[in-house]
């Protein structure tokens, strides 16, 4: 490999979110990795960091051409630059466009067991959770349509939250089930928010359907959230774009961001962004067969040693989702006891929704050597039991 993966940054003394824990713990929750980004990025910071003048900062062509040409040329799909809106992040482009579409009270759809902000982004609008929950049958996960049409004919329903590709279960979702989402939801008025920020992060060959290219029907009725921030581990730089085809609905978008303040670019967010799109794909494709390789020796180890834990088998992310109903406890239990025993740090599933319950997520985007320790903890508490 011409870039390493295989050196242990230091992170504590950083702020870090993730690694603000104690001495002895190894956190492998929070979703960030423990790489550096690539040296392409972290030169054009460097470079646009030494002009020392970092005063407010405009969107230029230069970052409209960057998300139009990583689209058409990695997955296929041609956006309009005209669709294309500045925001610093897709958690804020969730939260304010489901204020601006909705009235509190009426109710919000999203696919549990679902990334946990999402609930947070619904029920602080003053809205109601209504979950589609996910059919997990023979250790795979699939939509369940008939439950979903069922729940989007509510008229007090008019906004869904879809996870393309699906955090926290991997799954990549298929270009015929998109389009039946579509479908119902236009069938229904229900508008599909879609959130595609772990798009970039498939194995090797796997490739995912953005929502709006599934159809013209989706198209039309579609809110996208990307971003290169989790693909090239830059998410404290605040950069990200919502992508509207339709006119009237991105004019909605575009005054929920501006009226929230979200859609102005800090210094580094367009520097970051264009340099990720335009010289960080040999760094990424390096970094996805890294990560395959770990999400291989997880599932190996696991399989092999600890037969009461069932790790679910992904297409994307780096996130790695097990069953732990074969240990007798819960999600929350086995995290807990996991955590208090051995140090390590993982999520336990329920707060993904209640599907989650049986189930921890694990974040494997780390050097090898960190991910073997991880095991271990896991190991030796898993055989304890």
């Amino acid at each position: 490999m011409a870039y390493d993966f295989d050196s242990v940054i230091e992170r504590r003394g950083t702020y870090s979110v993730k690694w603000d824990v104690k001495d002895g713990e190894l956190p492998m929750w929070v979703a960030d990795m423990d790489f550096r980004t690539a040296p392409e990025i972290i030169e054009a910071i460097a470079h646009r960091a030494e002009h020392g003048v970092f005063g407010y900062t405009e969107i230029p062509e230069i970052w409209y051409d960057a998300y139009v040409s990583w689209w058409e040329r990695r997955h296929g799909y041609k956006m309009k630059k005209e669709s294309l809106v500045f925001a610093t992040g897709v958690v804020p482009i969730i939260s304010s466009t489901v204020r601006k579409l909705t009235t509190p009270g009426e109710n919000v759809l999203i696919q549990t067991p679902v990334y946990n902000v999402f609930f947070n982004s619904i029920v602080n609008n003053g809205l109601r959770v209504v979950e589609n929950p996910l059919v997990y049958e023979n250790g795979e996960y699939r939509m369940d349509l008939d439950d979903l049409e069922r729940k989007l004919s509510d008229p007090q329903t008019n906004l869904m939250i879809l996870c393309n590709p699906h955090n926290p279960v991997g799954k990549i979702w298929d270009r015929k089930t998109l389009a039946s989402v579509g479908k119902i939801a236009a069938r229904c008025g229900v508008t599909v928010i879609s959130d595609e920020i772990h798009c970039d992060l498939t194995l090797p060959g796997a490739e995912y359907v953005p929502f709006a290219s599934a159809s013209d029907i989706c198209r039309d009725i579609s809110v996208t959230a990307i971003a290169p921030t989790k693909a090239f581990n830059i998410a404290g730089l605040m950069t990200a774009a919502v992508s509207v085809p339709d006119e009237r609905l991105r004019h909605k978008v575009t005054r929920a961001l501006n009226t929230d303040e979200v859609a102005e670019a800090n210094a580094f967010a367009v520097t970051a962004a264009v340099a990720a799109f335009e010289r960080g794909e040999a760094w990424l494709d390096e970094l996805r067969a890294y990560l395959a390789e770990n999400r291989k020796a997880a599932c190996e180890f696991i399989r092999g040693r600890i037969p009461s834990v069932a790790p679910v088998d992904a297409d994307a992310t780096y996130l790695l989702w097990a069953d732990v109903s074969g240990t007798g406890l819960s999600g929350k239990d086995f995290c807990a006891g996991l955590r208090e025993k051995t140090g390590l740090f993982v999520t336990p599933g329920a707060a993904y929704g209640a599907p989650g319950r049986d189930f921890f997520r694990m974040n494997i985007a780390c050097p090898r050597s960190v991910l073997e320790d991880g095991l271990s903890r896991l190991g030796s508490f898993a055989e304890a039991l």
